[in-house]
């Protein structure tokens, strides 16, 4: 086995997988690539880290110029490191993929890179009928994983909700993330119960039909206990 001398080229990138509720479904950043490798198709966000950045900052350079939006007011965090061989047909490339989670986020901006920029729900983005470039699309599956899977035990789900929001508001985040229908009654116990979760604001919105309810902001702790176990 040789050992790595220093001169094979070798590349680092980060890319982002970038959720946000939209039209009440779970939705995913995706570019049009305007430059070969893949051109025209779609892909992730993301780039080549730049020789004064670190990954995070890589990460939040790529999320400003694909969405506008200020990382420092998203839920960010390192997903994973891809480095399969042939990845990318240019160079031996790594990517540090981060997972960037938000509360309708606005239409995007398309990169340097980019040709377009637009949400498409995560549904279709999976689908067969559509193709990401590189290996964006186990990527992809990998942060709807994580992201589902924190619902659980974090209280991530509130970095989707506008404050003040609602239980409902935060109830609908469950069921979207999840794809799955949960009981009001059931997740209101569940949610109040949890070691400061959510914390009342003393405010109400009152609906068009029935009576208001009321408003909560995220409380301070980020481990979620008792867990939201997923039903099955």
């Amino acid at each position: 086995m040789s050992k790595y001398d220093g001169t094979a080229p070798v590349a680092v990138t980060v890319d982002l997988v970038i959720f946000t509720l939209r039209e009440s479904a779970l939705q995913v950043l995706l570019i049009e690539r305007g430059k070969p490798p893949f051109m025209g198709g779609l892909a992730l966000p993301g780039g080549f880290v730049r020789d004064h950045e670190d990954l995070r900052g890589a990460a939040l350079r790529e999320l400003g110029e694909e969405t506008g939006v200020d990382g420092a007011k998203l839920h960010l965090e390192q997903l994973r490191t891809f480095g399969t061989p042939g990845r990318d047909p240019r160079v031996r490339t790594f990517t540090v993929a981060y997972l960037a989670l938000g509360p309708d986020l606005p239409a995007p901006v398309a990169g340097t890179d980019a040709a377009h920029a637009r949400w498409m729900p995560v549904a279709q983005a999976l689908s067969p009928s559509v193709e990401l470039a590189f290996d964006h699309q186990a990527i992809l599956r990998e942060g709807l994983d994580r992201a589902r899977g924190k619902l659980e035990y974090t209280t991530v789900a509130a970095a989707f909700c506008q404050e003040p929001f609602t239980l409902a508001d935060l109830r609908h985040v469950y069921e979207v993330v999840w794809d799955l229908d949960l009981d009001p009654s059931n997740f209101r116990r569940k949610v109040l119960k949890a070691d400061d979760f959510v914390v009342p604001t003393g405010a109400f919105r009152a609906p068009e039909v029935g009576r208001p309810a009321e408003l909560y902001r995220r409380g301070r702790t980020e481990l979620l206990y008792p867990p939201m176990v997923r039903p099955a």
